[in-house]
């Protein structure tokens, strides 16, 4: 398991960002929250077995890669409270 923070700079916020990462998650078996922050950029966690985080990351890049200058990214702690991604405010 592994967890991740990622950070989208871009044109990222009032273009289905958020939407779109949740959508890409429902299909795979990773949980996490993405949101949108004060700055303009866009903060995501995802959690779940590392070859399905990297899928969940490359179709985010994929379908969004127009809109993302830079994405930023760290590894973090698990989360061990979580059962779905979520859109967070």
């Amino acid at each position: 398991m592994k967890r991740v923070r990622v950070r989208f700079v871009g044109r990222v916020q009032g273009v289905g960002f958020r939407a779109t990462c949740r959508a890409i998650a429902v299909v795979r078996p990773v949980t996490g929250w993405v949101r949108n922050e004060p700055d303009g950029s866009v903060l995501l966690e995802a959690q779940g077995d590392a070859s399905a985080v990297e899928e969940f990351l490359q179709a985010i890049h994929d379908r969004m890669t127009r809109n993302i200058q830079q994405a930023d990214r760290a590894d973090v702690q698990l989360a061990t409270d979580e059962s779905q991604f979520r859109v967070t405010h």
